[in-house]
């Protein structure tokens, strides 16, 4: 499989990790968006959101776990949560993550966004 994530999570390309356990990876990414711009990804590859069918729905749970840990230790004044879901929602690599973002005060989307 050719996916830059399934690679990190498999060691064959370096992450900087945060959290691991027998579900999920979480490590910085390469180009923060602010102080601390975690993803959080499951060791299990889905494209998107709309590739995790029922029977695997608790990943989604247990990865927003995870981010209730990150986040108790990295945004004691708040942070976002991003999951871009394909080319029009923003997925830029095809294997569902989680953004967290916080240490700073973050903007509010557009107004005028179309």
């Amino acid at each position: 499989m050719d996916c830059l994530f399934c690679k990190i999570i498999a060691g064959e390309i370096p992450g900087d990790i945060v959290y691991e356990d027998d579900k999920v990876l979480a490590f910085n990414d390469i180009n923060p968006v602010a102080p601390y711009h975690i993803l959080v990804v499951p060791k299990k590859h889905y494209e998107s959101i709309l590739d995790v069918n029922a029977e695997d729905m608790d990943i989604i749970a247990h990865i927003h776990k995870v981010i209730n840990i990150i986040a108790n230790e990295k945004a004691q004044n708040g942070f976002r949560i991003i999951n871009n879901c394909g080319a029009d929602g923003g997925q830029e690599v095809k294997h569902i993550h989680f953004h967290v973002l916080a240490g700073k005060k973050l903007p509010m989307y557009e107004k005028d966004a179309k």
